[in-house]
């Protein structure tokens, strides 16, 4: 039953495992990377997916035939409402690994952060000066942000909280200074990103619920005079061990899992306004009109629309320097709506 004649490489990559669904739908960011700027700066934004389109752009490689041509790339517009700097926590590292030294929270937050944050959470954690205690032992400076759904038009009420690492600068007294000044403010993804540069997208992808081997590893369908089944998986394994081991392709969760995406250009950073729309007649499928702050990326990002998506300054990064894109035609355009 396990002989084969011909060999072919396992289906379904290892390195994926374990294949189960994510613990929540906001994802959880591991690594922040760095940025060179000089000044102090957010490491990273949280958008919501609202559709894709088409771009056409002149070719940017002067090594390939493209090159001042146009080349047609699908892109990706994400929604991106200003987040407000809720709190900053500090962390601290020893022999065990990092762990929080403290954490002080804006006293004046809007009343639906009430909803996302545990009664009594921010009970006397008001106090900035608690924050100068601990620089020397800083390892990372930390804002806490709120992200509202609202803002972008979606009917989530409840914010989403999340870490967002403070980077750039010359020192970490920079960077707590830098997120002392922003406390309690908003910030826009224009003052995070620009034109040009390079993003990795995290989040969760689309879920396909309970599928069967041939759909989720790809594994070859068997003959239909087969022995009782045609879509399962051909051999278990051998006689011993007594085990089916975890490598053998089996049946269950595809879809809903965390994924990161690298490197990816922004091509578009505006806005809307009264007068101005972005939009495709009739609104993006499943999402509706774009309002508000919205960037559009070259490629695809994971997920269904209105999936929130955590965006980072790319960590593998590409030798060229990020230079604005020249774009050529868009299949979305901004239209000017008359008022009255």
């Amino acid at each position: 039953m396990g002989h084969r004649k011909k060999s072919a490489p396992r289906r379904g990559s290892l390195a994926f495992r374990p294949r189960v669904r994510a613990g929540d739908i906001v994802p959880r960011v591991r690594y922040w990377g760095y940025t060179d700027s000089p000044k102090p700066t957010l490491l990273g934004f949280i958008g919501f997916k609202a559709g894709m389109m088409h771009t056409i752009v002149s070719g940017e490689n002067p090594r390939s035939p493209t090159f001042g041509k146009p080349v047609f790339r699908a892109s990706t517009v994400l929604v991106c409402p200003p987040i407000r700097i809720c709190g900053i926590r500090l962390y601290g590292e020893s022999v065990k690994g990092e762990f929080a030294l403290t954490e002080v929270y804006y006293d004046k937050l809007p009343k639906i952060y009430e909803r996302a944050l545990p009664k009594g959470y921010l009970e006397k954690k008001y106090d900035l000066k608690v924050l100068d205690n601990f620089v020397e032992n800083v390892k990372r400076v930390v804002a806490v942000v709120g992200a509202e759904p609202s803002e972008a038009k979606l009917p989530r009420k409840k914010p989403i909280i999340l870490e967002v690492e403070v980077g750039g600068g010359k020192s970490i007294k920079d960077r707590l200074e830098y997120a002392k000044s922003i406390l309690g403010s908003t910030v826009k993804v224009r003052d995070v990103f620009k034109v040009g540069d390079f993003v990795d997208t995290i989040g969760i992808t689309k879920g396909k619920g309970f599928q069967g081997p041939v759909k989720r590893f790809g594994i070859k369908r068997k003959q239909h005079k087969s022995r009782k089944s045609v879509r399962a998986v051909g051999c278990l394994g051998a006689w011993h061990p007594a085990a089916v081991t975890y490598t053998v392709p089996r049946a269950g969760q595809m879809g809903f899992h965390q994924r990161t995406e690298y490197n990816k250009k922004i091509l578009i950073c505006a806005s809307t306004d009264e007068n101005t729309l972005f939009n495709p007649p009739g609104g993006f499928k499943h999402f509706g009109i774009v309002k508000g702050d919205y960037i559009v990326i070259d490629g695809n990002v994971q997920g269904p629309p209105k999936r929130p998506i955590v965006l980072r300054f790319a960590v593998r990064k590409k030798e060229e320097k990020p230079t604005p894109p020249k774009i050529i035609y868009t299949s979305v355009t901004p239209v000017t709506v008359k008022s009255g």
